[in-house]
This record gives structure tokens, sequence and C-alpha cells, in this order.
């Protein structure tokens, strides 16, 4: 659970650096866009002044110098226009669209939108329009913390994403490296106990003890042949399902208290034929029956019910435990998520690695309610693939 907690943190801290960074960007942008369009609107005024003296013909004015007040406006795209709103010229929009009047118009119609024009006044009682919108920098400038955002949060999930998966990528071979020695560890003492139950069976045959002894060290035997496969890829036989589930409840329903109630709704002669590894999918089931046992804390029922479609087989593993917050549905199945005092947290998460990558199907929480219990589904594909 700590563990789980530690990933939620380091990723909501990204994800809030990657805002506090767009939202200061977003920011100072938009006081740099507020101050250029005062100054766009400067230019502009300046650039009617210059245009209103030109037209009055007053030989007292430098006329170059206004001249060029007006060909330096190269960025802020204008149109001018008379008291009637009938274009006189334009400037700084697409050259080879410029003599046409329709897309001028368009434009005119536009811009009316965005920016109350200004008016020139020839002191006549005659008087012209400058209609102008923001300059192409201006709209890219506010275009811009947008965008550095969304690179921002691509380059903060692509970091994510490859330190991910380099540190699976290590936390894998690491488990792997550790369930082959443990399966080398686990084989030497197994087969010797396996040796002397043997011997005790046939000096004591008698003794009925040594009949669970020995299921004992067969599930030993298994268990070390799971960790041994660990790492690669399992083998699939078709086999009878029904068989393997019925043998792993016959199992724990004799190591688990007398408090805890199983219920077997299916035929126990049924055959379900499914491409399995028989040793791989006896942990799953093993696996979720346990976390059942666990969240009802030694009291309860458990009821195993195995369905099929055309394509599927269905079994459901259901509990009177204290049930799982709806929150939770997915979370429990990752690695290092566990409400118990002791235990890694693996659990699951190793079923579901077994069930979807191994064996194409699916493992979900069918339903919960918190207080009532739960319900987990194993989806199996009865096709081989």
């Amino acid at each position: 659970m700590i563990i789980f907690r530690h990933k939620t943190l380091w990723k909501l801290f990204l994800l809030l650096f990657a805002v506090l960074i767009g939202m200061g960007s977003l920011i100072y942008t938009g006081n740099l866009v507020s101050k250029l369009k005062v100054e766009e609107r400067e230019n502009v005024e300046l650039w009617a002044e210059a245009t209103r003296l030109i037209s009055l013909s007053d030989a007292s004015q430098n006329v170059d110098f206004l001249s060029s007040i007006i060909d330096n406006n190269n960025t802020v795209p204008v149109i001018l226009t008379d008291e009637s709103d009938s274009i006189i010229s334009a400037r700084n929009f697409a050259a080879e669209r410029i003599g046409d009047p329709t897309y001028l118009k368009k434009n005119l119609k536009k811009i009316k939108e965005k920016n109350e024009p200004i008016v020139i006044d020839f002191e006549n009682g005659h008087f012209n329009l400058i209609y102008y919108k923001d300059s192409i920098i201006l709209r890219m400038l506010i275009f811009y913390p947008y965008i550095q955002l969304g690179i921002i949060i691509l380059f903060i999930l692509v970091s994510y994403l490859a330190f991910n998966s380099s540190r699976k990528a290590e936390q894998n071979q690491v488990w792997v490296g550790m369930s082959k020695e443990t399966a080398h560890q686990l084989g030497t003492p197994t087969s010797s106990l396996a040796g002397w139950i043997e011997i005790l069976q046939h000096k004591y045959p008698k003794i009925s003890i040594t009949k669970e002894l020995a299921r004992d060290v067969e599930r030993l035997e298994k268990v070390t042949e799971r960790f041994s496969r660990i790492g690669s890829k399992p083998a699939l036989a078709s086999e009878n399902i029904v068989a393997i589930i019925s043998r792993t409840v016959d199992y724990l329903k004799s190591r688990t208290s007398s408090k805890v109630r199983f219920i077997i709704d299916y035929s126990l002669n049924k055959e379900v034929a499914v491409p399995v590894n028989s040793a791989l999918f006896e942990w799953v089931i093993e696996n979720v029956i346990k976390n059942a046992i666990d969240s009802m804390e030694g009291t309860g029922d458990i009821t195993v019910r195995i369905s099929e479609t055309e394509k599927n087989a269905l079994i459901d593993i259901s509990d009177t435990g204290k049930g799982i917050p709806k929150s939770a549905f997915n979370k429990i199945f990752n690695p290092g998520f566990t409400t118990k005092q002791r235990g890694w947290g693996l659990g699951l998460s190793l079923a579901k690695r077994i069930i979807e990558e191994y064996h194409n199907g699916r493992i979900f929480v069918r339903h919960s309610e918190v207080g009532k219990g739960s319900c987990i589904r194993i989806v199996m594909n009865k096709d081989k693939f």
C-alpha cells in the first residue's frame, strides 16, 4: 500500500509541476500579449494620423517622413474605408488575394468583430475608418503558452513512461532472478521430504497423517515449479478447469478455519476444457481464494461458481468479506497494493499477469459492496491463441 501511495504522489507531483509551469507561462504571455495589443493600436493610430496628414496635402508637412511611417507597418493587417464602409485600400493581407473585393469584404466583416475602428477626421465633415486585426506575431504569441504546456506535458509523460518501463524491466529481472533462486533452494529440501514421507508410508502404512504430509509436499513441488517458470512463456495444454479448481478448493478447505464455509456452485462431473498451464492456473485460484479468506478475517462464506459461453469459461469467486470501494476496483491488481499489515501485495498482481499475459484472459472485480463482500470474475478463452 505504501509503495502504491508513493507512486501516486510521484505522478501527482509531475502533473502539478506541468500545470504550474503552464499557468506561469500563460500569465506571463497574457501580460505580454496585452502590452503588445496596446502597442499595435498605438502604431495603427500613428499610421492613421500619417494618412490624414498626407491627405491634407499640407506642404509644411514632411511627406517623406509620413510615408515612411505608413510603409513601416508591415505586420498589422489594416483596411481603410470611407464613411460608408467602402474599401479604399488594404495592407498586410495575402498578396495574391489583396485585389479580390470578396476576400477583403469577408476580412472586413471579421475584423469589425475584433477591434474598434480608428477614425481619420479630415476636418471638413468627411472621415475615413481604419479597421485592423492582431498581427500574425501576436496571434502566434497567444497560442504559444498552450503549445508550450502541451510540449511540457508530453515531455513529462514520455519521461515518466521511459523511467517506468526501465524500472519495470529492472524489477522484472530482479523478480525472475529471485524466483529462479527460490525454486533452486526449495528443490533440494522438497525432494528430501518426499523421500522421507515415502519411507514413513512404507514403514507405518496405517498412519493417516502421512497422506496429508504427502499432499503438502506435492504442493511444495508445485510451488517450486511455479517459481521456476516465472520469466519464461509457459506451455498451455487443454485441461478440464473444473477438476483443477476442485483440487485447489479441496486443498485449501482442509487447511482453512472451520468458520469459513466453501459453497461449490457447479457440478463436479462437469467438464470445461480450456488451454491452461495447470500449475500457474492453480496459483491464480489459490491467490484469489486466499485473498477472499483474508478479507473475511477467517469467518464467512466463499462461493465458487463455474459457467461457460460458446467462447469463454467464467469463474466467479465470491466472499462475504469487507468489500472493496469502487475507487479501488483496478488498484487491487497493482503490485504493492495491499490493505494487510503483512504481505507485499503481489498475489492479485501475479494472478492478473498469469491470466491476461499468459492465458489471454481477463480478471476483474465483477461487483463489490463495502461491508457485504466482493466477487472476482476470471474469464478464460476456450480457443487456442
